[in-house]
């Protein structure tokens, strides 16, 4: 029974660090940067 709730403890444990990780992570702003590619057009035959 104490070997179930040493596991459960660490799972509880886990799952809040997930959650905390998850909350700063959504925070952060996606990086952006404007990307600019020349298309031209390919030559026909």
């Amino acid at each position: 029974m104490g070997r179930v709730l040493k596991y459960l403890f660490y799972l509880v444990v886990l799952a809040g660090l997930a959650v905390v990780g998850f909350a700063i992570f959504s925070e952060l702003p996606a990086p952006s940067s404007e990307t600019v590619i020349d298309v031209t057009p390919a030559a026909t035959q």
